[in-house]
């Protein structure tokens, strides 16, 4: 029994859903002639409260359509110093979007709108970018999983339209944060321009996410999605999966969390662990004591065939799924409480 903790991109698509993909309609999706990835856009869109979405590869990708079509070359990007696009995209921002970044230290993660008022720059001063956009993540990855409520964003959404600012979420693992706030997921419609979300992730479908946007924004995300190398024809397969992750797989994030939030219990009672932080949502991060190594704890997990990740200097990360089980997590308590650091 292998048990992966390394992401919640690990999962396999269930019986059931292999069943959706082979029962799916296709068409040529960049002919829009696809019905169950417009089934899937109409879908999202309609969940999120907006009025338009498209159907991409990957979260790196509908991130950086967001920006993309939100910005203008020599602009400036608000958001956390750890944030997804620009810690883990390959510079995207800078490469695709001929954009520079503000980094805010934000409270693990959650940039509050006295931070961003700070960092706006002054329009009239042609030495500085001009500040666009204010990009948000929720959950957040590099933070353990920390989310933000949906009034958190209604209040930094509001101030940012206030001062002619554009709003992006990078909601990789939004649906991980609504299971817990319960917010009304439509309401999100209400203070963005772009979202983007992964359903393959805690979701569990094997591939896509979706950039839900307003209407007129829906042109350049196709034409920036096609310029990306994201043009799918027969994408109806993918789309049915992902489809079936929404119908089926949001509620039972909960159990994710519960089980991740044993592994933080159980991680905080072991002499080998300096700190973990905060266990919100399925995402587990700790720190091991500097008389030992994260190699070291990682080779002794892979003797037990548990994958896990280094994550820092000193840290390692784990990330509850879709496949993994009580059984799974009952023998990942019993091996961490027997490590040898």
């Amino acid at each position: 029994m292998i048990i992966d903790l390394r992401s919640d991109t690990v999962t396999k698509p269930t019986p059931a859903m292999h069943q959706a993909m082979m029962q799916a309609q296709v068409g040529d999706d960049v002919f829009g002639e696809d019905p169950s990835v417009i089934n899937l856009e109409n879908k999202c869109a309609a969940l999120l409260g907006m009025e338009a979405a498209v159907f991409c590869p990957s979260g790196t990708m509908t991130n950086q359509i967001g920006v993309k079509i939100n910005t203008q070359p020599y602009d400036e990007v608000i958001c956390y110093k750890g944030s997804h696009i620009y810690k883990y995209e390959g510079g995207g921002v800078a490469g695709n979007s001929l954009a520079s970044v503000r980094l805010l230290d934000g409270d693990r993660g959650r940039i509050s709108v006295s931070e961003i008022e700070q960092n706006i720059n002054n329009i009239n001063d042609a030495h500085l970018p001009i500040t666009s956009v204010v990009s948000l993540e929720n959950t957040v990855v590099r933070e353990a999983g920390s989310y933000y409520t949906l009034d958190q964003i209604k209040s930094i959404s509001t101030f940012a339209r206030s001062k002619g600012l554009k709003m992006h979420l990078d909601g990789a693992r939004l649906f991980n944060a609504l299971v817990e706030t319960r917010d009304n997921a439509v309401e999100y419609g209400k203070y963005f321009d772009t979202i983007s979300i992964c359903l393959s992730k805690g979701l569990g479908a094997p591939v896509g996410s979706v950039l839900v946007c307003k209407k007129e924004l829906e042109p350049k995300a196709r034409r920036m999605r096609k310029a990306f190398g994201g043009g799918m024809r027969q994408a109806g397969f993918l789309a049915a999966a992902a489809s079936y992750a929404l119908d089926h797989h949001v509620e039972r994030l909960k159990e994710d969390h519960a089980r991740a939030r044993v592994l933080g219990k159980t991680l905080a009672n072991l002499a080998w662990v300096q700190s973990v932080m905060p266990v919100d949502t399925n995402i587990v991060i700790f720190s091991v004591v500097n008389t030992t190594t994260p190699e070291k704890i990682l080779g002794q997990l892979n003797e037990h065939q548990i994958k896990a990740l280094k994550f820092g200097a000193q840290e390692i990360r784990l990330v509850t799924h879709l496949d993994f089980t009580d059984k799974m997590l009952e023998k990942t308590v019993e091996v961490l409480t027997k490590i040898k650091a």
